[in-house]
């Protein structure tokens, strides 16, 4: 806190109702939700618009290539990269030349996308980046093109790594298809969602059918061929090449974490659906998270019955945010049709006194955390009735999509939890118990950890026999409704935190798990270090624990990505586990680095994480 600025109001009950009021009846002004935390934090919270400023070309640096410096800010605006060298390919072939360069001099690529990332896969600004390049993939790397299905077969979509996925989306929906296991923000380009094995929410019902290769596990899981930048073996030299599903290869590309450089890829797509989404709030967390086996409104009797659940949880209260997906052809009476996403407007906007408990609680006044989430709570419920968004219908791209860059930005710690259908339950039932007595115990220290909610998510694991829907899904030519015999089935993506094990079939289900909080609030690094812990102990034998790429892991000492016996053993024996066939780890990693012997796509944590390992003959 500066000496010349007022000390925040202690946190009183007046305060929340007064929160309260301005959510429900919107009588107090209204800030955007990124001023908000701009104001609080008195820094940029996300990515700007990028600022080019010029600079002298490295020795040897291919001509005809555009090269700026820029600074990179991440999403959360905890990764900052000052006036690094960003280039600007303007056609694919442009890669292996830059690629040719980067392994000649010493210098590392990494691809750069929207910065839509919590993790420092990219870079790191407490490492030099002197060496480092930024390569640019939103300019020209951004084609789509959509193949519809003929003669039967399944439509196809392919992408530039540098397409967003709101462009995907709509391409798709002019088509009649459409992607609906996929992440609720459009702002992600598809290489990144790729890269870190992006997803949504969804499994598939028992006996209904659904759209051949609907995906039902991550974004990679859809791949059908990509096109990298590797080294070819006969010339020395790097050069694009195709890598189909089938190839043994292939698997190790698909969720690939920045330790390669693809360019396109081509997904296999379903059919497009139209979509009901459907809010509640008045379940009680102590319900809606209870045990398992217990009658009651809990989320996995929501997702017996629809398949489709998200849930926002806010920490400290009894109050949580669920929404619920069905498909529905035509229009419910009670739904309101929506023809564009983001239907959720008033999450771009907060009341002052919400945005002031935001500025108290980063500005030296933690206690008032419980209010400020009682108070986002709050505008829940009032903001859906304002907007008339308690129950939406319409193309699935609607009501999927709804964050944007005008949201909160707050860091994100996130696991994935492999685990049979039926303990989805027993995951989030043991996971709010443990969270909250962690709650408790720095709340008795004075400290306030968290200052967000817990997202919780559901899909299906991929490679396993429910993550697609279609011939080598439960619910396409080959289930019980046709005749056709099955196709083989496709190796799943090997680094991906939704990856099944083989030896352990029954572990068919994925609950995602992300604890939200403002960067630097103090106390978060360590409780979260002893939530992951907890939860690398207790979700074993039963279940298995593995970091979501993109969010937070590895809480060591000195935070996220800092745990070094997680690094090094603790998380590839998680991908190790119930492999004894297929491509491992191990093999995975053998195969990346076959392709690209200097490194040249690495990073100082994939370094770490993703060691040289070499290729048995």
């Amino acid at each position: 806190m500066t000496p010349d600025r007022p000390a925040p109001a202690a946190p009183t009950r007046r305060r929340l109702l007064i929160a309260a009021a301005a959510a429900t009846t919107g009588t107090s002004s209204l800030l955007p939700a990124a001023r908000a935390a701009r104001a609080a934090s008195g820094s940029l919270p996300g990515p700007a618009t990028p600022v080019d400023t010029p600079l002298a070309r490295p020795d040897g640096f291919p001509p005809g290539i555009r090269l700026v410096r820029r600074t990179f800010r991440n999403w959360s605006g905890e990764i900052v990269l000052d006036a690094v060298r960003t280039a600007l390919p303007t056609d694919p072939d442009d890669l292996p030349v830059l690629a040719d360069w980067a392994a000649a001099t010493g210098r590392r690529l990494r691809a750069k996308g929207a910065g839509h990332n919590w993790s420092p896969l990219l870079g790191s600004p407490d490492r030099p980046s002197d060496r480092l390049v930024l390569v640019d993939t939103t300019r020209a790397l951004n084609g789509i093109t959509v193949h519809p299905g003929d003669g039967g077969g399944p439509a196809r979509l392919t992408v530039g790594a540098g397409a967003t996925l709101d462009a995907v989306h709509t391409a798709l929906e002019r088509a009649g298809l459409g992607l609906v296991g996929a992440p609720s923000i459009g702002g992600l380009t598809m290489g990144g969602a790729l890269a870190v094995g992006a997803h949504g929410t969804g499994v598939p019902l028992a006996g209904r059918p659904a759209p051949a290769h609907s995906g039902f596990g991550t974004l990679s899981d859809l791949v059908e061929s990509l096109t990298a930048v590797v080294r070819d073996p006969v010339t020395g030299r790097y050069a694009l090449r195709t890598f189909h599903r089938r190839e043994d290869d292939t698997a190790a590309f698909l969720v690939h974490l920045g330790r390669a450089f693809v360019t396109e890829a081509t997904l296999r797509v379903p059919a497009g659906i139209r979509l009901r989404c459907r809010s509640s709030v008045d379940i009680p967390v102590t319900e809606l998270l209870g045990p398992p086996g217990g009658e009651g409104r809990t989320v996995a009797g929501h997702l017996a019955d629809t398949g489709r659940v998200e849930v926002f949880w806010f920490p400290y209260t009894d109050r949580a945010w669920l929404k619920v997906w069905s498909v529905e052809s035509h229009r419910p009476p009670l739904a309101r049709r929506v023809d564009h996403p983001y239907p959720y407007a008033f999450t771009d906007r907060v009341p002052r006194p919400v945005s002031d408990l935001v500025r108290d609680v980063q500005h030296g006044v933690p206690g008032v955390t419980p209010l400020l989430l009682a108070g986002l709570a709050a505008l829940i419920p009032a903001g859906l009735t304002a907007t008339g968004t308690w129950d939406l219908w319409g193309p699935s791209k609607n009501t999927v999509l709804y964050v944007r860059p005008t949201t909160l930005r707050y860091a994100f710690a996130g696991w994935a939890v492999l685990c049979a259908r039926a303990d989805v339950q027993r995951v989030l039932h043991d996971f709010r118990i443990r969270y909250e007595e962690l709650l408790s115990a720095y709340r008795a220290r004075g400290l306030y950890p968290v200052n967000g909610p817990v997202e919780i998510r559901v899909t299906a694991a991929d490679g396993s026999p429910s993550s697609l829907a279609g011939p080598s899904g439960p619910s396409g030519p080959s289930g019980p409704s046709g005749s056709a015999a099955p196709e083989p089935a496709w190796p799943p993506p090997a680094l991906s935190p939704a990856r099944h094990c083989p030896d352990r079939p029954e572990w068919d289900t994925v609950v995602w798990l992300n604890s939200l909080h403002f960067p630097g609030t103090p106390g978060a690094p360590a409780f979260h270090r002893d939530l992951e812990r907890w939860a690398v102990s207790h979700y074993s034998d039963w279940s298995l624990l593995r970091p979501e790429w993109s969010k937070g892991w590895a809480y060591g000492t000195e935070g996220a990505w800092s745990d070094r016996s997680l690094i090094a053993r603790g998380w590839p024996d998680a991908f190790r586990t119930g492999q004894s066939r297929g491509m491992r780890w191990d093999e995975a990693l053998a195969v990346l680095d076959s392709h690209d012997p200097a490194r040249v796509f690495s990073s100082p944590l994939l370094d770490e994480l993703l060691p040289a390992v070499r290729r048995s003959a």
